[in-house]
């Protein structure tokens, strides 16, 4: 009898068709400095099967104990946390089971990345928040878990780790996980799971320990395996910010962006902010050909029935569900300045591809990360948590995080200095506020003849003179010298000549010209 001889190809794409059906978790793991979150990731990723013979070699060889492995290796990629023994930047590994499939961020724990922290926690859909025995919960842990319960993480692991340094003491356990409790009783997550570990030895990481008799929850790894992954983005309203419209020649014009959030399907009708016109849905278009049908986060270039305006900035949303248009937002920032927020700074706010000018209006509070109520404060410092009012020059079409994350973050940036100075996250955004008939670059488009566009020119005197020119044809045109200044009256429907020393000299005819080619001038 002959054995079945079996295509090597089949095999490999079975396993990868298997592999995309498994469901991804998205997990962080957060906590202080020296909690042991590397060692804890490292741990996983060991007993789980996660790592190469290659890497479990080298990890071995760098290890300074003896032969003996140092987890913390596995993620702590860059020298300089090898060097200083802690987690500098987010660092994410994936691995997988025969049942799902991980991401797992491990973020730092010192106070001064808390942004870092941030940043790696916006996506996830389960956090472990680690706590060392002996020290109990400290501020910085107060302040994670604070920070990922308005990211909107639903489910939370309480690790009380290095249990082996206070005996698997079911007391200290029990007081933890208690004081714990109280403190994140009314932050809103769905769920809090507390388990005893210890990453170094191993005990319920992956592996159920025989040294903490008196529990009987799962693993770290049993919990991952088992636990109800939230609300994905595809089941949210349907949110499409335009990146970029494509033109490649007369016959195609299409919007490229990517779905923060829901699904967009040929014919639907939807409407297009801030000017309001609709349409309906002729293409979605991607590399790899046409779809029926794209949901969040897929990168896709859409296709509209009708000739209606839009530019980079501009959304696409289903009618009935429909974002706020506003100026006005009640939004909770973490501030991660360097300085301190005074009235002084001059912030640009980006909102999904969208960038106005803002104002803090209104400190409205410090969060007390002990008590959890506001302090009454008018500035705030690094790594300070508020409720804050925004005042927007220009308005942004504005969910609430909780509803869609996607359309509810936002960051603040110091006009300045180029520096990111606060997250944000929109509680409420009031419509009807103080711009109230925003004049749309379509409006702008139809008056003038034209859409909005950034022409670069060498110098101050160039520019006045490509202003001149363009001004005696009839356009909407204003010189700057800022380059979110320029953006931000192009995306508005004017041409901005902005000065920048490193272009190269054009005629007014080639700029003109160029104008056409882009078809800034497509309606006459």
């Amino acid at each position: 009898m002959h054995a079945a001889i079996t295509d090597p190809d089949s095999e490999v794409i079975a396993k990868l068709a298997e592999h995309e059906q498994k469901e991804l978790v998205r997990c962080v793991v957060v906590g202080s400095v020296d909690d042991g979150k590397s060692t804890l990731i490292g741990r996983l990723l060991f007993e789980g099967n996660g790592v190469y013979e290659d890497q479990v070699a080298a990890v071995k060889r760098a290890s300074k104990q003896g032969g003996e492995i140092d987890y913390s290796l596995f993620t702590d990629g860059l020298r300089a946390e090898r060097e200083q023994g802690i987690t500098i930047d987010v660092a994410h590994r994936y691995f997988s089971t025969k049942k799902r499939k991980y991401i797992i961020a491990d973020t730092p724990g010192h106070q001064q990345y808390t942004r870092n922290m941030a940043t790696g926690a916006s996506t996830a859909d389960v956090g472990v928040i680690l706590i060392d025995a002996r020290l109990g919960v400290l501020t910085q842990s107060r302040r994670h878990a604070y920070i990922a319960s308005l990211l909107g993480i639903p489910r939370l692991v309480v690790a009380i780790n290095k249990m082996d340094l206070v005996g698997f003491e079911r007391e200290i356990f029990d007081k933890t996980v208690e004081t714990f409790a109280k403190f994140a009783a009314t932050l809103g997550f769905q769920e809090v799971a507390p388990i005893p570990i210890s990453a170094t030895a191993g005990d319920n990481v992956v592996q159920r320990s025989v040294k903490t008799p008196w529990y009987s929850g799962p693993t770290l790894m049993e919990y991952l395996e088992t636990v109800a992954i939230g609300r994905s983005a595809s089941s949210r309203p349907m949110r499409f910010p335009v990146q970029l419209v494509v033109r490649p020649n007369l016959d195609y014009r299409g919007f490229a962006g990517q779905l923060a959030s829901g699904r967009l399907r040929i014919g639907d009708e939807v409407v297009a902010l801030p000017s309001g016109q609709r349409s309906r849905v002729r293409a979605i278009d991607t590399f790899d050909g046409t779809l029926q049908e794209a949901s969040a986060p897929q990168s896709v270039v859409v296709r509209l029935d009708s000739e209606i305006d839009l530019s980079r900035g501009e959304l696409l949303a289903h009618a009935a569900t429909a974002p706020t248009v506003a100026t006005d937002l009640e939004a909770t920032l973490v501030w991660m300045g360097d300085g301190p927020l005074d009235g002084s700074r001059e912030l640009v706010l980006k909102h999904t591809a969208r960038r106005v000018r803002a104002r803090i209006a209104e400190v409205q509070g410090r969060v007390d990360l002990e008590s959890l109520e506001l302090v009454a404060a008018s500035a705030l410092e690094k790594n300070d948590i508020a409720q804050v009012r925004i005042a927007c020059q220009r308005p942004i079409f504005a969910d609430a995080y909780r509803d869609s994350p996607g359309t509810g973050a936002f960051i603040l940036v110091d006009a300045r200095s180029n520096e990111t100075v606060a997250a944000g996250m929109i509680r409420q955004a009031h419509a009807g506020s103080s711009v109230r008939a925003p004049v749309a670059s379509a409006e702008r488009k139809k008056r003038y003849g034209h859409g909005g566009a950034v022409v670069r020119v060498e110098s101050a005197t160039r520019a006045e003179e490509v202003e001149r020119c363009l001004f005696d044809r009839g356009c909407c045109v204003l010189r700057t010298a800022s380059v979110v200044t320029a953006e931000e009256l192009a995306a508005a429907g004017a041409i901005a000549v902005l000065e920048d020393e490193t272009s190269k000299a054009e005629t007014d005819e080639e700029i003109l010209a160029g104008l056409e080619r882009s078809a800034v001038f497509e309606v006459s």
